[in-house]
């Protein structure tokens, strides 16, 4: 595991989890420069997709190592968990095991997919195969590259750029990290005194979504944008802006 810690360390603390086979740097990288300005930043990569040869183990393994760092280094206390995807996943462990304590839990537009033994089993066998096959052959790069851009609405930079990490990071590591993700559930209306859940909404994404935010968590707190999933952070300025002064409005920093 490796934890950054940067940005204004005299503002308010912002925790950054990536999504699935990111680290921080590529996940974020569009609005580090802006998020720097006002947070002290803990940005987080997980075993497996740090530098360390490590290999991602399992969902519940790293969410012990995340809140073991917080509760050394920061009290067991932050003013605000951002988790994008996956990091979502992460957000909602922390808040509903309560072993640390977020007084804003943001989720960045996440699918929260939870299934059986059986089902993850083959998810993976079909997906995990063809992220990391894309690395090797020019044909699944292409057809990869193509979905990114027409299902997600990536534009071809930044598809590159998501791409690049299936072949940073060990297949080890991104199969456990896709299966485990699904076999790690949240339970329902989970409600934690002084934490308040903060949903950046996709709508494209579809209303089923937005139902699972509403069941697995007490009044949301939803703001709904005209994007796809985690659209905001492929590089298009004014769309950024306007998710960025969302999140500074759940952080409780005027705009």
């Amino acid at each position: 595991m490796q934890f950054t810690e940067m940005g204004n360390m005299s503002g308010k603390t912002l925790m950054l989890l990536p999504g699935t086979c990111c680290d921080w740097q590529a996940n974020f990288e569009t609005v580090i420069p802006a998020l720097s300005e006002k947070y002290h930043l803990i940005c987080v990569n997980y075993d497996g997709f740090d530098k360390n040869n490590t290999i991602f183990s399992d969902m519940l393994s790293v969410t012990g190592k995340i809140e073991e760092y917080i509760l050394n280094h920061h009290n067991g206390r932050v003013d605000g968990a951002l988790g994008s995807s996956l990091g979502s996943s992460f957000v909602g462990q922390i808040m509903m095991r309560k072993n640390i304590h977020i007084d804003n839990a943001i989720f960045g537009s996440p699918d929260l997919d939870q299934c059986g033994i059986v089902q993850a089993k083959l998810q993976t066998m079909l997906f995990v195969p063809f992220l990391t096959g894309a690395a090797k052959k020019k044909y699944r790069r292409k057809l990869l590259k193509k979905m990114l851009m027409q299902f997600l609405e990536m534009d071809e930079k930044s598809a590159e750029k998501f791409m690049e990490c299936f072949s940073k990071f060990r297949p080890e590591s991104i199969r456990n990290e896709y299966y485990s993700d699904l076999l790690t559930w949240l339970d329902e209306d989970i409600n934690v005194e002084g934490t308040k859940a903060h949903f950046i909404y996709a709508r494209k994404m579809g209303k089923k979504y937005l139902e699972r935010y509403k069941r697995y968590f007490h009044d949301p707190d939803i703001r709904g944008f005209e994007i796809q999933h985690e659209q905001w952070l492929f590089g298009n300025k004014n769309l950024s802006e306007r998710v960025l002064n969302t999140i500074d409005d759940f952080m409780g920093i005027r705009v």
